[in-house]
C-alpha cells in the first residue's frame, strides 16, 4: 500500500505552535469549533494535548558559575530530539542539541536509510514517551484515518521521517546545526567540549553529555580491507551517500546479504544498473521467520525490552554471542524488492578474493572464477570500537569495557564483545579503575556502543523505550548535585518561628471556658 502525505498540509501552522500556550487553534478548542481539514484537526488535537499536559516545569537545576549548559546532546536525529523533549518535561533547562549536519539532513531517514518500510513493528513505543497524542499513530491516523493505519504492514520510511520533523516542530526542540564535537575534555566534574561550529572553533562547558550520534558514533562503518585498499571511486559503504544514478548501466557487486545490502541492491536495480550481484559468504540468506525460533524463556521479552539491562551479565553476554554468531537477516519485502528484477543474482558461499583494479574495472576471483565489476557496495554493517572515535581520544583509555568487568565462561570468549563499553544503568560510561575517572558518569552513551549492555541496537526505533531511563538518570544526578548540604543544615537547625495569626485572628476565642 502506498501512502502519500502532503508535507505542506501537515506542517500547516506547526511553526506557530507554542507548547502549553494558547493560539488560534486553542481558541477553536475552547469555542467548540472544529477545523475542516486533517491538518487543522491535527493542530487542534496537538494543542489540546499540550495544554492539558501543562507547561514544562520551570528550570529547577541550581546554576553553577562558568557552566554553559546542563546537558549537551550530540545528535539531532530522532533520539536526540526525543531526549531533549523528555528533559524539558522534567524541568531541566539549558539543554543544547548539536548536529554536524545541515538543517533537514539530520538522522538517516532521508539519506542512507533506503528501505521502503521501517524494519520494526508499527505499534512500538516511539518518541512520544508519556504523551500518546505525540506518537506516530496519533499523527498518522489524524491525517489519514484509522483504516489507513490498520492497512499498513509497517511504517513507511518517509512517513516516519515526516513524523520526526513534525515531532521536532511541535515540541519546539531546537538544534544547533553544522556543529561538530571534536573532543571531550574533563574539567573536574565538568566537561569541556571542543566544538567546531560553522567552521569556527570554540569551547563550551557542560555538566552532562549525551552521545546520541547513531551508528557513526560507535566506531564507524565496518569496511573490509580488500575494499579500503581500492581507490575510493570504485567502492562505497551503505553508510555513504551513494550516487545510484551514476550506476545506471553498470555491473554492481554487493558484499553482504543483510538488510542494508538488500536495500542497496534494490535501489541500484531501480536506478537502472545493468546487473547486480550479491556475494554472500554463508550458504543461505537469513530473514525473519526463516528458521525455527528457539531460546530460553528468560532470555528477554520483546514487550519488556527496557528491562534487558537488568539481566545478569552472563545472560547479556550470551545473548550478544548468539546475535554475533547468527546470520544477519533482511525483511522479506527488502528481499522481494531485489529478487523481482531478472538482472539480480545472489551468490551463496561466495567471497571476493584477489580484488584489484584492472583496465578501469574491479577485477576479482569468486570461487576460482574471474569477475569484472564496475562498482562494489559493502553492506557489511558497523564496528563497535570507541577507541576509534576522535571525540573520545583523550578519555577512552579510562572507560571500562566488558573485558574489565566480566570474565566469560570457557569457550565463550569474543574479542568484539570484550571492547564494548560496560555501561551503567543510565547509559553512562564507567571508570576502568576503582579510583579516578568519576567524570565519565556524566557522559551517557546512547548509540550502538550500548548494544551489549542494553541488549538491542541503541539509536534504532525499538530503543525509544529506553529514553525515559536515560532522562530519569540525568534528572536524578542533577537533582542530587544541586542539593546545598550546608544550606539544609542551617535550615534544619534554625528556630521554628510561629506563623502570623492574621488569617484566623478574628476567630480566636477570648477564653477556653465553655459558655453555659
Amino acid at each position: 500500500m502506498t501512502i502519500e502525505i502532503n508535507r505542506r498540509r501537515f506542517f500547516k501552522g506547526a511553526a506557530a505552535l507554542t507548547v502549553g500556550g494558547l493560539s488560534a487553534s486553542a481558541t477553536l478548542a475552547q469555542s467548540g469549533a472544529e477545523p475542516a481539514d486533517a491538518a487543522g484537526v491535527l493542530e487542534l488535537q496537538t494543542r489540546r494535548a499540550q495544554r492539558w499536559a501543562g507547561r514544562g516545569l520551570s528550570d529547577w537545576v541550581r546554576p553553577r558559575d562558568g557552566v554553559d549548559h546542563n546537558v549537551v546532546i550530540v545528535g539531532g536525529g530522532q533520539s536526540g530530539i526525543a531526549i531533549a523533549y523528555g528533559l524539558k518535561r522534567k524541568g531541566i533547562g539549558k539543554v543544547e542539541v548539536i548536529d554536524r549536519a545541515a538543517p533537514g539532513q539530520t538522522g538517516i531517514w532521508r539519506s542512507i536509510a533506503r528501505m521502503q518500510q521501517l524494519r520494526t513493528g508499527k505499534t512500538l513505543i516511539g518518541l512520544e514517551q508519556d504523551n500518546p497524542t505525540l506518537g506516530f499513530r496519533a499523527w498518522f491516523e489524524t491525517l489519514n484515518g484509522a483504516d489507513a493505519f490498520d492497512a499498513l504492514d509497517r511504517i513507511p520510511r518517509l512517513a516516519w521521517a515526516d513524523y520526526v520533523d513534525w515531532f521536532q516542530e511541535v515540541t519546539e526542540t531546537s538544534v544547533r546545526y553544522r556543529t561538530r564535537l571534536i573532543e571531550i575534555e574533563p574539567q573536574g566534574d565538568l566537561l569541556r567540549l571542543h566544538l567546531e561550529s560553522e567552521g569556527v572553533r570554540r569551547e563550551e562547558t557542560t555538566r552532562k553529555v549525551v552521545l546520541a550520534n547513531g551508528y557513526a558514533g560507535s566506531g564507524g562503518p565496518n569496511v573490509p580491507g580488500f575494499l579500503s585498499a581500492l581507490p575510493n571511486e570504485y567502492w562505497s559503504h551503505t553508510s555513504d551517500d551513494i550516487d545510484f544514478a551514476a550506476l545506471r548501466g553498470q555491473v554492481v557487486g554487493i558484499v553482504g546479504a543483510g538488510s542494508s545490502a538488500f536495500d542497496a541492491a534494490g535501489v541500484a536495480l531501480e536506478a537502472g544498473a545493468a546487473e547486480v550481484h550479491m556475494f554472500n559468504r554463508r550458504p543461505y540468506v537469513g530473514y525473519p521467520g526463516g528458521s525455527p525460533a528457539t531460546g530460553p524463556s528468560d532470555r528477554g521479552h520483546a514487550n519488556a525490552r527496557e528491562m534487558a539491562f537488568e539481566l545478569p551479565d552472563i545472560v547479556r553476554w550470551r545473548n550478544y554471542l548468539r546475535g554475533d554468531r547468527s546470520v544477519a537477516t533482511a525483511p522479506t519485502d527488502s528481499i522481494e524488492r531485489a529478487v523481482r528484477h531478472d538482472n539480480f543474482r545472489v551468490h551463496l558461499e561466495s567471497s571476493l578474493a584477489d580484488v584489484r583494479i584492472d583496465s578501469g574495472r574491479v577485477a576479482a576471483n569468486v570461487r576460482g572464477q574471474p569477475w569484472r565489476l564496475d562498482h562494489l557496495i559493502a553492506g557489511t554493517g558497523y564496528r563497535i570500537d570507541i577507541a576509534t572515535q576522535t571525540e573520545l581520544s583523550g578519555i577512552q583509555e579510562s572507560i571500562a569495557r566488558w573485558a574489565d568487568r566480566y570474565e566469560p565462561e570457557p569457550g565463550e570468549d569474543n574479542a568484539g564483545g570484550a571492547i564494548h563499553p560496560y555501561l551503567g544503568t543510565g547509559f553512562e560510561f564507567l571508570p576502568r579503575g576503582s579510583t579516578g575517572g568519576e567524570y565519565l558518569r556524566n557522559i551517557h552513551c546512547f548509540n550502538l556502543s550500548a548494544r551489549l549492555s542494553f541488549g538491542m541496537s541503541i539509536g534504532d526505533v525499538p530503543s525509544c523505550v529506553d529514553h525515559p531511563r536515560l532522562v530519569a538518570t540525568i534528572a536524578r544526578d542533577l537533582y542530587v548535585e544541586s542539593v546545598d548540604v550546608a544550606a539544609h543544615e542551617r535550615w534544619a537547625e534554625s528556630p521554628m518561628a510561629p506563623a502570623d495569626p492574621a488569617p484566623y485572628e478574628r476567630a480566636i476565642a477570648a477564653s477556653t471556658s465553655q459558655a453555659a
